[in-house]
């Protein structure tokens, strides 16, 4: 199992998160999460002198580690006290969801490409020691539990997936990027009182969300 203590890139983790602290609008929750996550265990050997960097890097089958700012700013949206079940769509490398299990009671993920799953597995589970991480390998991500407190889709839309709204608790928010004619945003839906409350979070670039969600 992974041991922080003969971790040789906790210097470039800590400059990592200097330059989160410096761009603003992270809480020191977020940014003390991401500090104790070692990000290069997520990708390739080959790569691992890149993961401290701000770059979305590939970890095969077209798909990407999002870079540290667009995970810090989707995780931030949440706004995680403890405690929450959060669901994540598209587990990829298993790196967001480490980042989510250190801020909330349960996290449950969705990954359909069968290499990414066990791999993030392998590194959540065994590597990690994540027993608050429950890996789902879903073709059609549909929802293994719930309801849930937050909800993050790791790709992006072309339109919005009415059946998470369903398993999403009242005073939840949805965090997923949606393409638009000016490209790609990421957007939370808040819902209050039955009723959903939106705003946007910036612009990204994810791949596409392959499988239909309605």
């Amino acid at each position: 199992m992974y041991r922080s203590g003969s971790d040789p890139f906790t210097i470039a983790r800590g400059a990592m998160v200097d330059r989160l602290a410096a761009a603003g609008g992270f809480s020191r929750t977020v940014l003390d999460a991401m500090e104790r996550v070692p990000r290069h265990l997520f990708v390739s050997e080959a790569l691992r002198f890149r993961a401290y960097e701000d770059v979305s890097l590939p970890i095969g089958h077209g798909q990407t580690i999002t870079k540290p700012t667009t995970v810090a700013r989707m995780v931030q949206a949440l706004d995680l006290r403890g405690g929450e079940r959060v669901l994540e769509i598209g587990t990829g490398s298993g790196y967001q969801a480490a980042v989510l299990s250190e801020l909330a009671g349960h996290v449950d993920t969705c990954e359909r490409i069968g290499e990414l799953y066990a791999r993030a597995r392998d590194t959540l589970l065994f590597d990690l020691g994540r027993t608050n991480v429950t890996l789902v390998h879903s073709g059609d991500f549909s929802s293994p539990g719930g309801p849930y407190d937050g909800i993050i889709v790791a790709a992006v839309a072309q339109d919005l997936p009415d059946g998470l709204f369903d398993v999403l608790v009242d005073g939840g928010s949805l965090v997923i990027p949606v393409a638009g004619n000016r490209g790609q945003s990421i957007r939370r839906y808040v819902k209050s009182n039955g009723r959903l409350f939106e705003d946007e979070l910036g612009r990204a670039r994810f791949v596409p969300l392959v499988s239909p969600m309605r």
